[in-house]
């Protein structure tokens, strides 16, 4: 009997051991049904993408080299049609409809870009920057299009507006270097003899 309990004590020692080590345990609090994984909307993965690309293509402002004495100071590229269509799209959304009950699109999309002013605002400096000018641009951006609205409900029918006008004004800004940083210093290493 002895050997029995021994032999018992000793396999149930083991299964403890093994069941301790084996990869199916957390580290940590446990969370409850807040452990298992759960999918994302596809409508929010959408928003959370398109934001990210907002900020990567258009919200950042980029430091240019200085402006050459006496030389011209002419603004960037105006705005592609992406940063125009998105602009539109903030003012006057498509995205949202219901399909089959209500539908909006816009087709023949035809854009004017047009530079209204560009200005450079005097030197100053700016914390993590340094000296910088601020260059300045204004566009009117007209859009003409045909916009197309589908209702399904209560009695399907279609609404075309062949002329719709709207007209987005985006500013692009952008900063200069002023001279240069290290001009007039004292240069880093060992005194010449």
């Amino acid at each position: 009997m002895y050997r029995i309990s021994l032999r018992t004590a000793l396999g149930l020692a083991i299964v403890a051991s093994t069941l301790n080590s084996v990869g199916c345990t957390t580290q940590g609090p446990y969370l409850g049904p807040f452990f298992m994984p759960f999918p994302v909307s596809p409508y929010f993965q959408e928003s959370k993408e398109d934001e990210f690309l907002e900020h990567e293509r258009y919200g950042r402002v980029p430091i240019l080299p200085p402006i050459p004495p006496g030389g011209p100071h002419v603004a960037l590229d105006p705005p592609s049609d992406d940063e125009v269509i998105r602009a539109l799209e903030r003012a006057r959304p498509t995205e949202g409809g219901m399909p089959f009950l209500h539908e909006v699109n816009r087709n023949n999309v035809r854009i004017k870009k047009e530079k209204i002013a560009d200005y450079v605002d005097p030197p100053r400096v700016m914390p993590l920057v340094g000296p910088v000018q601020l260059h300045h641009a204004h566009y009117k951006c007209t859009v003409n299009f045909t916009e197309v609205k589908r209702i399904g409900w209560p009695f399907p029918h279609t609404l075309v507006d062949e002329e719709t006008i709207e007209v987005v004004y985006i500013d692009h800004n952008h900063l200069h270097r002023v001279g240069d940083p290290y001009e007039g210093s004292q240069p880093m290493g060992p005194p010449k003899r």
